[in-house]
């Protein structure tokens, strides 16, 4: 996009060509490189930009963010010896030192494992939401966008074609695209009581197996899911995914039925 104007609190944000110096004080950006100082430690890196004029409150907003990242025990390493994902942690709880009035974030958990990705997204949502700072978040996580974003814009081949509150993007995709990003999805043309033809998008947990049901599929693969099992089938030369309580036999014939809540 070449052209057009960003505002915030009714104020244009200007380009680098208005300013001597890019950027805005009060907007800021962690990128996937983090950039930090490897030969001071985690704690000076989370100050680096804290006046040292009131000393105590700055070594207790370093020590509260670092709580925050899970971070507290690495407060005294330096920053080269610290793992991808720690260096992750460290850059988040930096660049929310001067807390920004809008923060732009890029894959923010990519290189954290997901042991520490969940609990690490709770807290930092939360803070956030907290002190109502504004997030603009990249992300390919469908969890980051259903469970912890008000709104979500979704971009294909650099367009925007949604635009909507996360559950009802989720619930009402305007296409197939925008479903697939929240996993598996089946396009199903069904006939409804007025012999209309609906093509649905159904993700797997909206069909059911029902010797009752219209939609007859031979079974191919049984995936276990821990609490349920993710079942690949065909419709004709269709492929359909459905869920399932157990594993099915492989090239057994099934019927499955839709959730009456869809249509």
């Amino acid at each position: 996009m070449n052209e057009g104007a960003i505002f915030f609190d009714g104020n244009q944000i200007l380009g680098p060509k208005f300013n001597l110096v890019p950027g805005e004080e009060y907007i800021k950006y962690l990128a996937q490189d983090f950039d930090l100082m490897p030969y001071i430690t985690v704690a000076e890196n989370v100050g680096k930009y804290l006046s040292n004029m009131y000393k105590d409150e700055k070594d207790q907003r370093v020590a509260d963010l670092l709580a925050m990242v899970e971070m507290s025990e690495y407060a005294d390493v330096k920053a080269k010896y610290l793992s991808g994902g720690q260096m992750q942690r460290v850059a988040l709880a930096r660049v929310l030192a001067v807390e920004p009035k809008i923060l732009l974030l890029d894959e923010p958990f990519s290189h954290i494992d997901n042991f520490r990705k969940n609990a690490l997204r709770r807290n930092l949502f939360a803070y956030l939401k907290n002190k109502q700072i504004t997030v603009i978040v990249a992300t390919h996580d469908s969890t980051d966008a259903l469970s912890f974003a008000d709104e979500t814009i979704v971009l294909q081949n650099g367009k925007l074609i949604e635009k909507a509150p996360s559950k009802e993007l989720y619930f009402n995709p305007v296409n197939k695209y925008v479903a697939s990003l929240f996993g598996e999805i089946n396009e199903i043309a069904v006939d409804d009581e007025n012999g209309q033809t609906l093509h649905l998008l159904l993700y797997p947990h909206q069909l059911k197996v029902n010797s009752s049901g219209f939609i007859q599929v031979v079974v191919k693969q049984s995936f276990f899911k821990g609490n349920r099992y993710l079942i690949k089938s065909v419709l004709e030369r269709q492929v359909i995914f459905f869920e399932h309580t157990a594993a099915l036999e492989k090239e057994s014939l099934v019927y499955l039925e839709v959730n009456n809540k869809v249509l």
